[in-house]
């Protein structure tokens, strides 16, 4: 079987893979990373956990299709424009060598996850080859939609969801967690040319570009991060009613993720913003802990 590394461009296998070979291979990129969401998908039954990882592998490997900092942006505009080609092409029938493939098809086709989502992902990825310097809420969210919203409604297929308002409650959770990640991130993604917290927003707070690409820790950042935390927590509450939506084997992981963002989120606040010194995590042994519970009878709820 062809090896996993998580971050290699488009690796190819000596043969095609059969099904179940995939999803060892697609298993094995999720071991390999180190995201807050794999140990949420111990929650699953394991056709779904298997899905789930084929998932996550292409999010992940897209992210890396366009973050590989040995290719230009030329080149990684290619590979990206390729690996949409290899997407379609597989979901048309042809034969594709890339160890992923054969997973991510059976995995689209038996959850019967429309293909606009992965292109969408794909597209968000392309989004961040050039800096980002985003001036309005709304240009956040569409950039949301397409790194994390589209993210959402794949995952919301594989764990089977009732109701019609359940796909906008999807969108609100990706919402919530991608802005999760811009709060604790700023500092990185500064060093990246990338800059998520809408210019509208530094401006209402008196605070500029020029200060954010200085990284002054000032009252005006600090009330700014604030508001943008608030906005977080609104997208939150609407996710939150996401988890009875969902058929019953896909609510602990939704609570998991939820608990784990959630907590990540009160932990930056707990640090009042101070982002730029450090990268506010949540501590391994808390999100086994968010896992665990959830084979507590009544254990998956959030207090």
């Amino acid at each position: 079987m062809a090896p996993a590394p998580a971050s290699e461009s488009l690796p190819q296998s000596a043969r095609q893979l059969s099904v179940a070979e995939s999803f060892q291979w697609a298993e094995e990129v999720t071991r390999r990373s180190r995201s807050n969401f794999r140990w949420s998908f111990f929650t699953l039954d394991r056709q779904r956990r298997q899905a789930m990882e084929a998932l996550y592998s292409f999010m992940r490997l897209t992210d890396d299709l366009g973050d590989n900092e040995g290719l230009s942006i030329s080149e990684r505009t290619e590979q990206l424009i390729a690996w949409r080609k290899m997407l379609d092409a597989a979901l048309a029938g042809e034969s594709q060598p890339h160890p992923l493939m054969p997973a991510l098809v059976d995995t689209i086709s038996r959850y019967q996850i429309p293909a606009c989502y992965l292109h969408d992902v794909i597209t968000g990825v392309e989004m961040d080859l050039h800096p980002v310097q985003l001036k309005s809420w709304a240009e956040l969210e569409k950039y949301a939609y397409h790194v994390a919203g589209a993210v959402g409604l794949c995952c919301i297929h594989i764990w089977g969801f009732q109701e019609d308002q359940a796909q906008a409650r999807a969108l609100a959770c990706g919402r919530a967690m991608q802005y999760t990640n811009i709060l604790r991130d700023v500092n990185s993604d500064l060093a990246l040319g990338r800059v998520y917290l809408p210019e509208e927003l530094l401006r209402q707070h008196r605070y500029s570009l020029d200060d954010l690409r200085q990284r002054a820790y000032t009252a005006p950042f600090v009330s700014a991060m604030r508001e943008f935390a608030e906005v977080t927590r609104a997208n939150y509450r609407e996710a939150a009613l996401l988890v009875s939506e969902l058929e019953p084997p896909g609510r602990p992981i939704l609570r998991v993720m939820l608990d784990t963002y959630q907590t990540l989120l009160e932990r930056i606040e707990h640090a009042e913003f101070r982002v730029f010194e450090q990268r506010i995590r949540v501590p391994v042994w808390q999100k086994l802990w968010f896992v665990g519970r959830t084979f507590l009878p009544g254990g998956f709820r959030r207090p």
